[in-house]
């Protein structure tokens, strides 16, 4: 009985690590990269300041 238990723990664990993956990979709502691009814009446009600057 003892085995059988030390082989359920893995098991549970493979499930519950399953169903982990598959809610933290969920359709999330699409936002595009936006917001991503205009603080890359930001940045660049800062560093340019700052090296005309100098």
């Amino acid at each position: 009985m003892a085995a059988l238990a030390w082989l359920l723990i893995p098991f549970v664990a493979a499930v519950v690590a399953g169903l982990w993956g598959s809610w933290a990979n969920r359709t999330r709502k699409a936002r595009g990269d936006g917001p991503e691009l205009d603080g890359y814009a930001r940045f660049r446009e800062a560093m340019e300041r700052s090296r005309t600057g100098v």
